[in-house]
């Protein structure tokens, strides 16, 4: 989590977008990641994020919202390249996430007995994201009070975060209620659908992830562009719901 981690931030993101569900991160599109990964455009200018109305969160409560905030901020900062996850949107599509299907665990098998089983065997315990993101944001904000003079996590420095946030990624940060790996897992997880989701889901805001990797999106019609081959393709990405500058 140290910033030289970040140094090479589009090839972090590329490699990232091979392990979001396709389905989740580009709604309509057919390609793999691996395949999305090899359309990165080299010195592309960053692309441009249009300020919305402030969004009110519905899941989270104020210190929660912004715990989610500083957390993301974080895992995939601004740059050159191009926005960071506030500026794309993040929160708002973990926030919408948390209230619908995939927070409430509502298409998951939620029946005991819950035992410890390897990783291999994906998420198996008793509680629903949204109940993992809620002890875990408190379990995580306790931690930082005790570890850093009584300050929430929302207050350290960048480096102090980042000092955190491998701790629970690491698993040597342990946490009171709930697990560490479990809680840190779902930030990541969904700190990268948001980012590359298609902008109808909150996060990607003007598809500016897509811009930056190169990525068309939901565009149904290439006929235009099937008989031109080594043609820089230069139209916007379309999303489900239309057009993206």
């Amino acid at each position: 989590m140290k910033d030289e981690s970040f140094a090479d931030r589009r090839s972090f993101l590329r490699r990232s977008i091979a392990i979001v569900p396709a389905a989740t991160a580009f709604g309509a599109g057919g390609l793999t990641g691996a395949t999305l990964a090899q359309t990165s455009t080299a010195n592309a200018p960053p692309p441009a994020v249009t300020a919305g109305p402030p969004y009110t969160p519905v899941y989270f409560n104020a210190t929660e919202w912004t715990f989610v905030q500083a957390a993301v901020a974080r895992l995939i900062p601004s740059d050159d390249a191009g926005p960071g996850a506030i500026e794309a949107g993040v929160p708002e599509f973990i926030d919408r996430q948390m209230e619908g299907a995939f927070g409430h665990a509502a298409t998951w098998y939620m029946q005991g007995p819950f035992v410890e089983v390897s990783p291999l065997f994906g998420y198996q315990k008793k509680m629903p994201p949204r109940e993992v993101y809620r002890a875990g944001i408190a379990a995580t904000d306790a931690y930082c009070r005790k570890q850093y003079a009584d300050k929430g996590f929302a207050q350290l420095t960048a480096a102090q975060q980042d000092e955190v946030l491998t701790g629970l990624e690491a698993g040597t940060v342990t946490l009171e209620g709930v697990g560490a790996k479990d809680f840190f897992g779902f930030l990541l997880q969904n700190t990268k659908e948001g980012y590359f989701s298609d902008p109808i889901h909150g996060g990607n805001k003007n598809a500016a992830a897509w811009k930056m990797i190169g990525f068309p999106g939901a565009r149904a019609d290439y006929a235009d562009w099937v008989d031109r081959p080594g043609v820089k393709y230069n139209l916007p990405p379309v999303s489900i719901s239309g057009p993206q500058g």
